[in-house]
């Protein structure tokens, strides 16, 4: 079955539904508006990189990068949870592994793009929809009474009857004065694979930021046999924890729902205690955290917004360490580099980069007002997903902003939306064919950048949107 290719830009064309962004968020929504519609409808998935399907995590070609959640939990599709698993099998990737331990193991991340397309491939061939993919950068959106106008890079113009904002992440710019005019070969994103490669063995290296970035960059430099130090800057200096030994453990035996009724403060007091009884029953206290799963966006939507801000200010790190964990392999390595003093972790606020020689000097104050200076070879960027959107790096994004077709989301993360996604603008003014999917809801949802949750966005938001044009051909 043949994979979806990009398609020739012809100038000015008309379809029903726009998706701007091919990443996963995006082909999961592509995938539900195949897969549901019932006559024929033109699609176009516009998405300027190189393959459809990875953006930011699913990009990495590096087979030392594991998906974060169990393969048995990562299926494409809410009514098909073995899908992911069962394409596993069929392409024979792990042959040693009989179903039950594979459905438990984290498997390599870079092979869910190759499933999501795969999928793709399936649905275009039996779907009375025709899919095409532009692989173009949208610039700007306007509208008018027959829908939505996209500018594209080209010049070209896109009329949509209806459209799906589905932009992924941005990484946070380096926290620095100086950084800007650091060498561009010594300045590494986290999210540039190939240049981390290309970084040599013997090289100091520098990584600001502690989070699942961080601990990528790490493991790609161990796989290339990295043997220089690495030193890591971060205010909290929390590195991410590690998922429990076993995936398949007991569930902690508590009712989550009457935490949706406390303020912040006791909820994670009473986190700590069930923690602490999961533990003494000979449970890992991961086990809470999983039991939380369902409610995660429950839980930020209860807090009111002045919890919210308390959240965002003094708990949020604390909560992402326990929240967003990794393989316990992939941890044990991190662990195994502190020990011998190859991995050093700094906490402190990063300050001025600046190139001397050969090397950049890295200048970070600590908690307790000292200075701290560091000399090294590459700085690498790791900061994490930018959640201010009127910080984000996006052309369109910007535009939507700057004209009012859209809204900063609450407390200034992601963008505005109504309750079913649909997109706010600057007056607070819900339009029902434009709808937002992913980490631009994460003001609203909090929990809006995993497959679980995106899975769950896409079906709904696909579902939406051919009942709108449904009602409007009646």
């Amino acid at each position: 079955m043949s994979e979806l290719l990009p398609t020739a830009s012809d100038g000015d064309c008309d379809c029903d539904i726009a998706i701007v962004g091919g990443g996963a968020a995006g082909t999961l929504v592509a995938l539900q508006l195949l897969r549901q519609a019932t006559h024929a409808l033109r699609l176009q998935l516009i998405e300027p990189q190189a393959a459809l399907a990875q953006g930011v995590a699913y990009a990495t070609p590096c087979a030392e990068h594991l998906l974060n959640v169990p393969a048995g939990r990562m299926s494409a599709f809410p009514d098909l949870p073995d899908d992911f698993l069962d394409w596993l099998q069929q392409q024979a990737l792990y042959p040693a592994l009989q179903r039950a331990a594979l459905a438990q193991a984290y498997v390599q991340r870079r092979h869910y793009g190759d499933y999501l397309r795969a999928r793709l491939a399936q649905a275009q061939a039996a779907s009375p929809a025709q899919l095409q993919w532009r692989q173009l950068r949208v610039l700007a959106l306007d509208r008018d009474a027959r829908g939505q106008a996209l500018q594209l890079q080209d010049g070209a113009t896109l009329r949509a009857r209806a459209t799906v904002l589905a932009l992924g992440n941005s990484l946070r710019p380096l926290p620095a004065r100086g950084a800007p005019s650091l060498p561009a070969h010594v300045r590494v994103d986290a999210w540039n694979y190939a240049q981390l490669r290309a970084i040599p063995r013997e090289s100091t290296v520098c990584i600001v930021g502690a989070g699942l970035s961080m601990a990528d960059s790490v493991l790609t430099l161990l796989a290339n046999a990295h043997r220089g130090p690495v030193h890591v800057i971060a205010r909290h200096a929390l590195l991410p924890l590690p998922h429990a030994d076993r995936a398949d453990h007991a569930a902690a035996e508590f009712d989550p729902q009457p935490l949706l009724a406390l303020p912040l403060r006791q909820r994670l007091r009473a986190l700590r205690r069930h923690a602490a009884a999961a533990q003494a029953r000979g449970l890992p206290w991961q086990s809470v955290m999983e039991r939380l799963r369902p409610l995660g966006q429950a839980l930020w939507q209860s807090l009111s917004a002045t919890e919210q801000r308390r959240f965002l200010r003094h708990a949020v790190r604390y909560w992402d360490v326990h929240r967003h964990r990794i393989a316990a392999p992939a941890f044990a390595q991190l662990q195994a580099m502190r020990r011998v003093g190859q991995l050093r972790v700094h906490r402190a606020r990063l300050d001025t980069v600046f190139p001397v020689g050969a090397c950049v000097q890295v200048n970070a104050v600590g908690p307790d007002g000292l200075a701290l200076q560091l000399d090294a070879h590459y700085v690498v960027n790791a900061t994490g997903v930018e959640l201010r959107a009127q910080t984000m790096r996006n052309p369109l994004l910007q535009q939507l902003l700057g004209c009012g077709h859209a809204a900063p989301g609450a407390h200034g993360i992601g963008i505005a939306t109504a309750a079913d996604g649909a997109l706010l603008d600057a007056d607070g003014r819900a339009d029902p064919r434009i709808r937002v999917l992913g980490s631009l809801r994460i003001g609203s949802l909090w929990e809006s950048l995993a497959i679980p949750e995106l899975r769950e966005q896409a079906q709904q938001q696909a579902q939406a949107l051919l009942c709108e044009l449904s009602a409007d051909a009646k």
